[in-house]
């Protein structure tokens, strides 16, 4: 080779480097009147940049021609380097034969160094059709060549795609290993690109290891490492969504398989990459509650991976396929049958999927009432509770639980729940984020609910509460991970404040946002990504619920909690030292009764709608039968604390006419309950009281109730900056809050109080030390939660319960400004008394004028806790 062949040359791993630069250069030799040799490689890279970023036909295009110069210029190491990268090109656009046919002439016509990297591109391609131990056998081979040759890039390249073969075999350790191996040969190198999938592949590997927040960090940090090279992230993408599905987060999952479906489309992209983008999307719509999509996306899936020869793909797809037909509630025997030979397929494959293929199987047969059937599937599947990821274990003990369901052993059922939960508590403390532990609760849903079945069927009433409690507001036993000092995550918040007050002052002149309103759903991304990153550092302490301190601490009082079991409301009433059931009605139709009574209670915030007021107490009426039953004759005189279920969360107790004149707390759980009742309240007493702009009424209550205090500190309009608030709101005793109230239902953790600067946003309460002990927080919608996970709460709220704050007052319902200000004066009037908030809503309700508008408002507020 000549000088003027090695520049040449060095456009080749410039590709993976600088992938712009290695186009432009590319085209430029080109212009040249190139040898056929120099000519030979500008079209093969030509054609790498086509095949990996843009049209898959232009790409096959310009290797076809590298092959056939390649052939003219009489140079068998340079035609078997084409046919290398033709045979991935092949394959990625669907033809398989062609592409496997390519490789074997490739290997025929190279020789030493040439040959191996011909084999590894080979090894990549049985990866990508599914074909592992193949791949494994290939990549092995190729591995000391390429050492032998001092090629430190593509030894690289190889380490992390035996990595890669690894992980898809479940070999966790090994592929670490590898990864390790590989990424201190990169480090020495300058393939930009390549250095990235590294970091990506890192991000696949914590993820099968059980760690979602580092995975997250990982996708994203290599993401942003594309973006600066320009590259499209197809592969990127596909492991996200699998993270993402893992996390709760199906919904996001299937936007971002469907954006990258449409970018693929756009450019004319890999075939093989679509494919896979629609199974995960498929995945990702089934675990949504969507399976009508989950079936289109699975069938199409299955069809190009059928004519693609991927095998090992297309057993996939056709299991979210039939995962997704079972949801629709069309089991058969054939689908019995469908699910065990794909689990037997899998098997073969040694795919870490085959477990929920043969839970799939006993499921849809115990649904038949095929109990011979059912037991030899889920005895199989259950084998994969003693090893593995957190997730794989837990279909395992799944599988274990409905065995000993179809075998009579209630004793094996709640044993196997008790164990798949307690995996579940261990990966849930690993998050960080508040947001993440609850939706991740989802997973042990089914474990909790067939718990609850077999102590309603064989236990009592009390063994009932306790497995109600045992997955319940479960992201609230322990406080979320405090976001680190990250700068870049302050100053996204700071920047998200300016934007949003910017926007929300263009919206009250008239004036268009676009603009702003794009910025602040970028930089709402941003910070959400951040805390997702968090890592939690609490270990699950074992602290369970304990029903006999709970009855203890009742004392005179009582606590309802509402579990639901097959739609039906079981009301469990504790006090009195015992804990009793009793019937209540269907879930779904108190859920539409108080979706009644929040749309009479808005009527009733404007004046002039008096002639709602007796609708609103009809479904009042209708509540309380729907959700006491016979209960409400057996309440006593005491104070009551009621525990819904989180679907629930946005009926107004006060409303229920046995309620009505009693005290009254709200609590998630009970082990909630009884951690605010223990919670000591901070020394020195400290009161902020806070009044934000905008409000109607200017928060007047707040001069007034400044003055019942003795020296408390009060931030008025123009001093209420968020971080001044923060500040004071640190470790205080009580603080009230009179500021707009803004719920997003679309991303709770961004529901906020309006501040001077900007929204005061949950994110922010998560960052204070200590949330104040006691907070009241007097405007519209600030009790407004998400329901998430199996039966978690997100939004402001519950942000603060897990602080410290062991009491909080709000509104769940939009309320009058006006007739705020005199419930305000009465309520604080009762708490600087010396009553809990709980006592002085009481009280504050019987002191408001007797209308319909007064009555509405004192309605829509809740206490929540127990202070």
């Amino acid at each position: 080779m000549t000088a003027g062949n090695d520049s040449v040359l060095e456009l080749l791993p410039m590709v993976f480097a600088a992938p712009g630069d290695a186009l432009s250069r590319a085209e430029g030799v080109l212009d040249t009147d190139p040898t056929p040799l120099h000519a030979s490689v500008a079209h093969q890279v030509i054609g790498i940049w086509q095949r990996d970023w843009g049209d898959m036909r232009l790409a096959l295009d310009h290797l076809r021609r590298a092959r056939d110069l390649a052939a003219r210029a009489d140079s068998a190491e340079r035609e078997a380097d084409v046919l290398g990268t033709l045979g991935v090109a092949l394959v990625h656009a669907g033809r398989t034969r062609q592409g496997l046919a390519a490789f074997e002439r490739g290997v025929e016509r190279g020789t030493g160094h040439t040959r191996a990297r011909v084999m590894y591109r080979r090894a990549y391609s049985l990866w990508v059709l599914g074909h592992h131990r193949e791949a494994l056998e290939d990549v092995r081979r190729t591995i000391p060549v390429l050492r032998q040759a001092d090629d430190v890039i593509w030894t690289a390249r190889a380490l992390t795609l035996r990595a890669t073969v690894h992980l898809a075999l479940g070999a966790v350790d090994r592929a670490e290993a590898d990864f390790t191996a590989a990424e201190a040969l990169w480090d020495t190198t300058g393939q930009e690109h390549d250095k990235a999938d590294a970091v990506e592949s890192r991000g696949l590997a914590a993820f099968r290891s059980g760690d979602v927040p580092a995975a997250l960090r990982l996708l994203d940090e290599a993401e942003e490492r594309y973006a600066k090279l320009g590259t499209p992230t197809f592969m990127l993408n596909i492991r996200r969504c699998e993270v993402l599905m893992a996390a709760g987060l199906a919904p996001e999952a299937l936007a971002e398989a469907d954006a990258a479906i449409g970018v693929l489309d756009g450019i004319g992209g890999q075939s093989t990459r679509k494919a896979e983008l629609l199974l995960a999307a498929a995945r990702a719509a089934r675990l949504a509650g969507d399976p009508g999509t989950a079936i289109a996306r699975a069938a199409v899936a299955e069809r190009l991976f059928a004519g693609q020869r991927r095998t090992w793909w297309e057993t996939h797809a056709r299991l979210v396929l039939i995962e997704a037909r079972v949801a629709t509630g069309r089991a058969s025997g054939r689908l019995v049958a469908d699910a065990a030979r794909l689990a037997e397929r899998l098997a073969a494959f040694q795919a870490p999927a085959a477990p929920e293929a043969w839970l799939l199987a006993g499921r849809i047969a115990l649904d038949l009432n095929w109990t011979t059937d059912a037991e030899r599937y889920l005895q199989i599947a259950a084998r994969s509770r003693r090893s593995g990821p957190p997730l794989a274990r837990m279909t395992g003990w799944a599988a274990q639980a409905l065995w000993a369901r179809a075998t009579g052993s209630g004793r094996g059922v709640l044993e196997a729940c008790r164990r798949g939960l307690d995996v579940l508590d261990d990966h849930r403390t690993t998050l960080g984020a508040s947001e993440l532990r609850a939706r991740a609760t989802a997973q042990g849903a089914e474990l909790a609910a067939l718990a609850q079945e077999v102590s309603l069927e064989r236990g009592g009433p009390r063994q009932l509460l306790v497995w109600s409690e045992r997955w319940r507001a479960t992201a609230l036993s322990t406080p979320p991970t405090r976001p680190p000092a990250d700068p870049a995550l302050l100053s996204g918040l700071t920047a998200f404040r300016v934007i949003a007050a910017r926007a929300e002052a263009a919206r009250m002149d008239g004036k268009p946002v676009p603009t702003l309103e794009r910025e602040q759903r970028r930089l709402e991304r941003e910070i959400r990504s951040r805390t997702l990153h968090i890592r939690g550092v609490t270990p699950w302490g074992g602290d369970r619920f304990d029903a006999g301190r709970l009855l203890e601490r009742l004392g005179d009082g009582r606590l309802v909690e509402l579990a639901v079991l097959d739609g039906r409301v079981q009301v469990l009433l504790c006090g009195g030292g015992r804990v009793r059931r009793f019937a209540g009605g269907l879930l779904a139709e108190a859920e539409r009764e108080a979706e009644h009574v929040q749309a009479g209670l808005r009527r009733l915030a404007h004046p002039g709608a008096e002639g709602r007021l007796p609708v609103v107490e009809a479904a009042g009426r209708k509540l309380e039968e729907l959700l006491l039953g016979e209960a409400a004759r057996h309440l006593g005189p005491g104070p009551l604390v009621v525990v819904p279920p989180a679907r629930l969360h946005r009926v107004p107790w006060a409303l229920l006419p046995s309620l009505r004149e009693r005290v009254v707390s709200v609590s998630p759980s009970a082990s909630g309950w009884l951690r605010a009742r223990e919670t000591e309240p901070p020394p020195g007493g400290r009161q902020v009281l806070v009044r934000g702009p905008g409000l109607a009424s200017c928060g007047a209550e707040v001069p007034e109730v400044a003055g019942r205090y003795g020296r408390p500190i009060v931030l008025e309009q123009e001093d209420a900056h968020v971080s001044r608030v923060l500040q004071e709101l640190d470790g205080a005793a009580l603080a009230h809050i009179a500021a707009h109230g803004t719920f997003r239902g679309d991303s709770p953790m961004f529901s906020s109080l309006r501040m001077a600067d900007g929204p005061l946003i949950v994110h922010d309460f998560e960052r204070l030390a200590r949330s104040p002990y006691r907070i009241i927080l007097s405007s519209c919608d600030t009790a407004r939660l998400a329901s998430v996970g199996a039966d978690e709460l997100l939004g402001l709220v519950t942000a603060l319960l897990p602080l410290g704050t062991a009491g909080v007052l709000a509104s769940s319902a939009p309320v009058n400004d006006a007739a705020v200000v005199p419930l305000m004066l009465a309520l604080h009037k009762g708490i600087s008394a010396g009553l809990s908030l709980a006592e002085a809503l009481r009280d504050a309700r019987a002191a408001l004028p007797d209308d319909a508008l007064h009555q509405a408002t004192g309605w829509a507020f809740t206490a929540f806790g127990a202070a």
